[in-house]
């Protein structure tokens, strides 16, 4: 195996690299890798053009009128990923919002490097993408290997899940919402993990990119659970902004609030990272739905249950 010089600005990617053994190649990260701790040491490649302390209205506001007069929203450190020189830089073609995107570094790439440098893209859309991503990326960095133990233990562990809800009849309505104001509903992998944990998915289709909803849509369907995982929020963090939604006539009137069925998942370190604990989400998803078959750990720190 070629030790490489490489550059992770997607936090899923520098999770899958560490995951594969492969965490001393990295030389620089995305401002958004937390993941493991280690890598926080690490010089920081790219920076955010809105302002991350803002409230959901305020930075859907900055991100549209950022996009409204520019490519990007992000910010790539063209000097110093120079002086790094690296070998690999890995991004990802599935969000212009989420992270740094393929075309951000191809235009700040240009002509910059005196060396060849390859850019490898990871694009999930579904679980399989996701998974499909992991097994690439291990391939192309000549530890094929160990992305496929990576996914036995894995589909290991997803099997148990479907084992045990095998005959379950219980098969909860389940609205994710992935952003409080403007209200969106989470797409691409979330509603195939609402399904393997024996829930049925409201107001969104899997594959597709999360999508803005109404309150009135929520009220229509009525769902028996609904969880919080606003992207980039941790639960404290959505939990400064709770108000939003617990102030809407009609609000505490849902079926989900008046059964308790109101949950709030770290959706910054699980549901929205495309990487290797896309697997514990499907986990926790399975202790929110099923919590008399699950308990897997991650309660209190993962998610934690509403009450108003």
């Amino acid at each position: 195996m070629q030790d490489r010089k490489i550059i992770s600005l997607l936090p899923a990617a520098t999770e899958i690299i560490c995951a594969l053994g492969l965490e001393e190649q990295l030389i620089g990260r995305s401002h958004e890798c937390d993941y493991p701790e280690s890598v926080l040491d690490l010089p920081v490649c790219s920076s955010a053009k809105f302002l991350p302390g803002s409230d959901s209205e305020e930075i859907d506001r900055q991100v549209k009128e950022i996009l409204s007069d520019s490519l990007s929203i992000y910010t790539i450190d063209k000097e110093l990923i120079k002086s790094l020189a690296p070998d690999v830089i890995i991004t990802q073609a599935q969000c212009d919002v989420c992270a740094v995107s393929t075309k951000d570094v191809e235009f700040a790439m240009k002509n910059l490097l005196e060396k060849d440098c390859q850019l490898i893209s990871l694009e999930p859309h579904g679980l399989a993408d996701i998974y499909r991503d992991i097994q690439n990326l291990a391939d192309q960095l000549g530890v094929g290997a160990a992305g496929a133990d990576f996914l036995e233990l894995s589909e290991e562990r997803i099997n148990i899940i479907r084992h045990k809800l095998k005959f379950s009849t219980e098969k909860p309505k389940v609205a994710c919402i992935e952003w409080l104001s403007p209200l969106m509903i989470a797409g691409n992998w979330t509603p195939e993990i609402i399904e393997i944990a024996s829930g049925v998915p409201v107001l969104s289709e899997k594959g597709k990119h999360s999508g803005y909803v109404s309150f009135e849509d929520i009220q229509n369907q009525d769902p028996d659970i609904i969880v919080l995982m606003p992207c980039g929020f941790s639960v404290e963090r959505t939990l400064r902004e709770i108000n939003l939604l617990l102030e809407l006539p009609g609000w505490r009137a849902l079926k989900a609030i008046q059964e308790n069925r109101f949950y709030i998942v770290d959706g910054n370190q699980y549901f929205n990272r495309s990487g290797p604990r896309i697997t514990d989400s499907i986990e926790i998803m399975a202790e929110i739905i099923s919590p008399k078959q699950f308990a897997f750990g991650y309660e209190g720190k993962g998610w934690i249950r509403f009450n108003i």
